[in-house]
């Protein structure tokens, strides 16, 4: 089995396990770990699914998970990040945006990623230098030039409010370029609608690389890039990533340049 084939069979199982608690979570299954961050049962329960899942074909492998943290002594070695239920929040409350989000890391590079919307049965997959697809069908990421009437997706800073002027700002300048923005509240299943075309660009502060790594691998593989806010890859040491066509990220950065630095955020 390949790791792209475990990744899509965890997947596909722990999504069984979020449908059947999807508008019926137990009482007392809720429990915020920080001021405004959840986590629920299904939470675990997908996590430990995923990890049961990938270990009977690769035993010996790390993981990284939001829920169950580091999991192997080597975190060098070949590790699965896990985000088990990417937009919690929206879970709880019953609106229908989240996903699953696996990826597989060897060494500093991303080979693998799967994100499973299991809602609306669309599987997004890539493998390092073998493109993208949706259901099997290849992605590409939008062709606009730039930002001037740009679809765009981005995620409030819930973890980090002392930051709330700087990204307001910043979203008033993409705002009054940009066609639209939308904030759905999945990090995850934004970033693979912007490697579908769907969203021209993305941008937000201080995520996880489990909230990262999938959708990075997609929207390389079809064509797009994924920076932090200077242009450089520190997004997986800090979090503050901007994404898109190649034109959309650079007005991106450019927007951002106007009102704050990489070291701000």
């Amino acid at each position: 089995m390949t790791l792209l084939q475990a990744a899509i069979e965890a997947a596909a199982a722990a999504g069984e396990i979020l449908v059947r608690r999807w508008r019926h979570l137990p009482a007392g299954s809720i429990e915020e770990k920080k001021k405004n961050d959840f986590v629920t049962i299904a939470d675990r329960e997908s996590e430990e699914r995923i990890v049961s899942s990938v270990r009977s074909h690769f035993p010996a492998d790390n993981f990284l998970g939001e829920e169950g943290g580091v999991r192997g002594a080597d975190q060098t070695a070949r590790t699965w990040i896990v985000d088990p239920l990417d937009g919690t929040a929206n879970f709880i409350a019953g609106f229908p945006f989240w996903c699953i989000s696996i990826a597989v890391r060897e060494g500093a590079q991303i080979v693998a990623g799967v994100i499973w919307d299991p809602l609306r049965q669309e599987l997004y997959s890539a493998e390092r230098g073998g493109g993208a697809f949706r259901n099997g069908a290849r992605l590409s990421v939008s062709p606009r030039p730039g930002l001037d009437g740009a679809f765009v997706a981005t995620g409030f800073p819930f973890r980090s409010r002392d930051r709330i002027d700087l990204y307001l700002t910043l979203f008033k300048t993409v705002f009054l370029k940009a066609r639209g923005i939308r904030r759905a509240g999945s990090a995850a299943l934004d970033l693979a609608n912007v490697a579908a075309g769907v969203f021209d660009g993305f941008f937000e502060f201080q995520l996880s690389p489990w909230d990262i790594a999938a959708g990075a691998i997609l929207i390389e593989e079809a064509g797009g890039t994924v920076t932090d806010f200077d242009g450089g890859d520190r997004f997986w040491e800090r979090g503050n990533i901007i994404a898109g066509s190649a034109g959309v990220a650079a007005e991106l950065r450019a927007a951002a340049a106007g009102v704050l630095s990489e070291g701000e955020i």
